[in-house]
């Protein structure tokens, strides 16, 4: 393992100096290894770790290329480490979002499109006065992933559409046995989108704020 972390770390050195830019070929096995010192089995390691976490793309037949390294396609990786929580960590996912997601509530007030304002008003429309547990769990992860696209930021977006994933099995326990929780939720999503249509970034996080802790507290209080 400790060679193979040798390998990674002189692949990472080469990128990072520029030396290997965004969209580059890396020479040929046999030359990669030879000019950085290490075993051809090493190096081979190296390179299917870096793929994992999107850092290389190995294409077959063609050779194996730095990615775009853009920050979306990087953060997928947190994804794949998200699956792996414990269901005693939920809580730690949904203190992060509350942190995140308000922040970024607030800055789509002050950049989202008048287009995109009535997108969302469509999907909360589209739910009716009454959808199944199942449909607004489904519309509350699209109603927050539009906002946080709004933002303007691609890691912020990246990074919480990674967090989503555990908090959404809590959501549908919630709105399965808490009274209201789904009337409730649906008034929580109005009054986001009227802040918004208002340009008001502080009531926008501040409704953000609620609509995440809400259903961190109910669930605090039933674990």
């Amino acid at each position: 393992m400790a060679v193979t972390d040798e390998a990674i770390e002189k692949i990472k050195g080469m990128i990072v100096s520029g030396a290997l830019a965004p969209g580059d070929r890396l020479p040929k096995e046999s030359e990669l290894a030879a000019e950085l010192g290490l075993s051809r089995n090493s190096l081979r390691e190296a390179v299917r770790a870096l793929s994992l976490i999107r850092i290389l793309d190995v294409r077959q037949g063609d050779g194996t290329y730095v990615t775009s390294l853009d920050p979306q396609l990087l953060l997928e990786a947190l994804s794949f480490v998200v699956d792996f929580h414990r269901d005693d960590t939920v809580l730690e996912f949904f203190a992060v979002r509350r942190i995140l997601e308000p922040a970024a509530t607030a800055m789509a007030a002050l950049r989202i499109e008048e287009d995109q304002l009535d997108a969302l008003s469509a999907q909360l429309d589209a739910l009716g006065p009454e959808p199944s547990v199942e449909a607004l769990v489904a519309g509350d992860l699209e109603f927050h992933r539009g906002i946080v696209q709004s933002s303007g930021n691609s890691v912020l977006c990246s990074l919480l559409d990674g967090l989503s994933g555990p908090t959404t099995r809590a959501r549908v326990w919630r709105g399965l046995t808490q009274e209201d929780a789904v009337n409730r939720t649906l008034r929580e999503h109005r009054a986001i989108l009227a802040a918004l249509r208002d340009r008001d970034a502080e009531a926008a996080r501040s409704w953000a704020t609620v609509h995440v802790a809400s259903v961190e507290q109910w669930l605090r209080s039933t674990l």
